[in-house]
């Protein structure tokens, strides 16, 4: 019986010895699940910084790039690079991956039938070995792979009354970074919103003199400054508060920033009544602004705020010299405005100097001016003017930052006096727009450039040629005529139709016609309202009308039939931003893959319907890659026959490493004035992509993983091409 229980005892330890065995072989088998991956992975694309992962067979194809030797670029295949590396074979196998710090170059090699490509370096990179699990570390059983799409915001927690006070805190500390509208809204916002707003009067710093002081009373006397006042703050001497405090001098950094306005206006109020002057710090520093024409600093104070009290430490208190009841009322100066700021435009007035429009009617033409002058609103914010008169040769009176108000402006024209000789209007443009809008005359770069000519009658040299020279550097040609020629005169004109060969647009909007002087300030109103309809100055858009673009496309056969419509819809989009036309953009096309085909020429399509057709029509081609060969190519075929002042532009796109050199071709291309823009897909080659772009420090190479996401470059693209346009100096 004994022996019975013994040995059924011992089965059933058995048994639960079996059981425990088993049920902890399935635990092993669940947590040891290894994830699946295909070849085309890349390390770069899973965001787990170490993981086990088991790679398909037939990972063993060029398709699958990778980059490096056994340290390889998070943009190379993971399989492919365990294959490279030894790891595994074309079988396929469990493998463990180790992301590690980005190197600053990867050598290629030749390995288990994989030929790795360098890479002058990348921002993370990865090591391969075994797929055996290190002991005490977990693995995950599913991979995190990042998404191209932007994840949902968070709802913002709640915030309790303490964070909201703190919050209202540094935001009022930040005002005093903002500008004064947005400083005096969030004022007055805190002041309508609950918190611990001050509501009687503020601790503030000393305000020292910024010379050495009167001879002082040994009586502290508080300045008080009203708080709230329409004409400028009155400063009377009182007897001190109790319930001031009394003020130490600690430095600037006590004076809350909400404050610092009111601070300010009491430092200008004591150094006024002590005689020292217009307080130097709020003199204007614009290189436009005579001394008589600074702006003062407006020191009423417009806003309801707590009264603030000023107050000198009994070391050096100030005498102000008048008694409690004596009040300091200094004169408002007269304001000077900063211009309109709805017109920020640089003008040139070309103004006729010649005999033939004789003294009575030169005067005409300078009140003209002066009318215009005064109607536009002249400022360093707004618009700015100068005047260029021409006769026989060209002269400038006064440049942009001569003059940086109207009453200036006006009194400056009264003074021109009449130069003489005959009406060369084409000399004259060809003056202004290698001489007049430079950074040294004043030429703010990001404001419109306009040219307007006042011609009596008719220039007496040509005007097509120079008037095509300043338009392509961006400058808008206005054309104002004045008793133009009748039927007995029109022989005597040199040029017909001059005024539409030198204009921006033959529509109109650029020229006017006055049948009389004396009717020529009818059009004042008419002529600044066309200077300031910014919209429709289309030649200051200089970046979008003075190229010849010539896009070198990549049609090898890695790049595929869809994948390549993509490219040509990204080649219509950039094309269509630009203006397209025999004087302004032009577009030309090459196809290469080992050989090269010229698709279309600059001078075959001038409209930008056309251009847009003849991109759609474009056949994939399908063969290898050279991509040396084809800039030498485009080089010969679209860009030697650029129009002069042109600015030549290349656009390169391309999907893999080129099977010829490409720093050769593209050194040549960038020594004839080629700008290159290189664009890289999937598997170009970085190193390539930067020989190709002219600089490749100023973004004009980029690197694109997908051929859908082609278009999220094109209005960085855009952006380069018109800040590299506005960077560079006029011919």
């Amino acid at each position: 019986m004994k022996a019975s229980i013994i040995a059924a005892f011992f089965a059933l330890f058995l048994t639960c010895t079996y059981a425990t065995k088993e049920a902890t072989k399935k635990n092993k088998k669940a947590k040891q699940y290894v994830p699946e991956i295909d070849c085309d992975i890349k390390a770069g694309k899973i965001i787990n910084p170490e993981f086990i992962a088991k790679c398909p067979p037939g990972c063993q194809d060029i398709k699958y790039r990778v980059y490096g030797t056994d340290i390889y670029a998070s943009f190379s295949s993971v399989c492919g690079a365990a294959i490279h590396s030894g790891t595994i074979d074309n079988s396929g196998g469990k493998i463990l991956v180790q992301k590690v710090a980005g190197q600053s170059g990867y050598r290629g090699s030749f390995s288990s039938g994989i030929r790795s490509l360098s890479l002058p370096r990348w921002r993370e990179s990865f090591i391969v070995s075994e797929g055996k699990p290190k002991k005490g570390v977990t693995y995950p059983s599913t991979l995190e792979y990042s998404s191209s799409k932007s994840s949902p915001a968070k709802a913002e927690p709640k915030k309790s009354a303490q964070d909201i006070k703190a919050t209202k805190n540094t935001d009022i500390s930040n005002a005093s970074e903002k500008s004064p509208e947005q400083a005096d809204a969030l004022r007055k916002e805190y002041q309508t919103s609950p918190g611990p707003v001050p509501t009687t009067q503020v601790t503030t710093t000393t305000l020292k003199p910024t010379t050495t002081p009167e001879p002082i009373s040994t009586t502290p006397k508080p300045t008080t400054i009203p708080a709230t006042t329409s004409t400028p703050a009155t400063v009377t001497a009182a007897k001190p508060r109790p319930a001031v405090h009394r003020v130490r001098d600690i430095g600037p950094s006590s004076v809350h920033p909400v404050y610092s306005a009111v601070a300010a206006a009491a430092s200008r109020q004591i150094q006024a009544a002590q005689g020292r002057g217009q307080n130097q710090a709020f003199r204007g520093t614009s290189p436009y602004a005579s001394n008589r024409n600074i702006p003062r600093a407006n020191t009423g104070i417009q806003r309801q705020e707590p009264v603030a009290a000023f107050q000198k430490p009994a070391e050096s208190p100030v005498h102000l010299g008048i008694s409690s009841k004596e009040e300091l009322n200094p004169k408002p100066l007269e304001p000077v405005s900063q211009g309109n700021p709805n017109c920020k435009v640089d003008l040139s007035f070309l103004i006729d100097g010649s005999w033939s429009i004789g003294k009575r009617r030169f005067q005409i033409q300078k009140q003209f001016l002066s009318d215009v002058a005064q109607a536009l609103d002249v400022g360093i914010a707004g618009p700015l003017m100068g005047i260029v008169q021409y006769g026989d040769d060209p002269s400038t009176e006064f440049n942009l930052k001569t003059h940086a108000n109207s009453r200036d402006v006006k009194n400056a024209i009264e003074k021109i006096p009449q130069k003489g000789g005959r009406s060369n209007v084409g000399k004259a443009l060809s003056f202004v727009n290698k001489n007049f809008f430079l950074d040294t005359n004043g030429n703010r770069g990001g404001a419109p450039n306009v040219a307007i000519v006042l011609v009596d009658g008719w220039p007496t040299d040509k005007v097509e040629e120079a008037s095509r020279l300043a338009r392509e550097s961006g400058i808008n040609i206005f054309f104002v005529t004045i008793e133009g020629a009748d039927e007995n005169e029109k022989q005597n004109v040199i040029e017909p139709n001059f005024v539409d060969k030198a204009v921006c647009r033959t529509n109109g909007f650029y020229s006017i016609n006055v049948p009389s002087w004396f009717n020529l300030r009818k059009v004042v109103q008419t002529l600044v309202k066309r200077v300031c309809d910014t919209a429709r100055l289309a030649c200051s858009k200089t970046c979008l009308n003075s190229a010849d673009i010539g896009f070198v496309i990549d049609g090898s056969s890695s790049v595929g039939t869809g994948n390549f419509r993509t490219v040509l819809q990204f080649v219509a989009n950039i094309s269509k931003e630009f203006e397209i036309s025999d004087t302004d953009t032009r577009i030309g096309a090459v196809q290469y893959t080992y050989e090269q085909r010229l698709e279309f020429g600059f001078d075959k399509h001038s409209t930008k319907q056309d251009v847009l057709n003849a991109i759609k029509r474009i056949n994939y081609w399908s063969g290898g890659t050279s991509t040396g060969a084809a800039i030498n190519y485009a080089s010969k075929q679209l860009f030697s026959k650029s129009k002069p002042n042109k600015r030549k532009i290349m656009v390169l796109i391309t999907d893999g490493r080129s099977y010829d050199d490409v720093r050769v071709p593209a050194m040549t291309a960038h020594q004839n004035e080629v700008i290159a823009y290189s664009i890289g897909i999937a598997w170009a080659a970085q190193d390539e992509l930067e020989a190709i772009a002219t600089d490749p420090d100023k973004e004009h190479s980029f690197f694109v993983d997908e051929f859908d996401h082609l278009y999220r470059f094109v209005p960085r693209i855009i952006q380069n091409i018109c800040t590299e346009f506005n960077s560079q100096p006029r011919n």
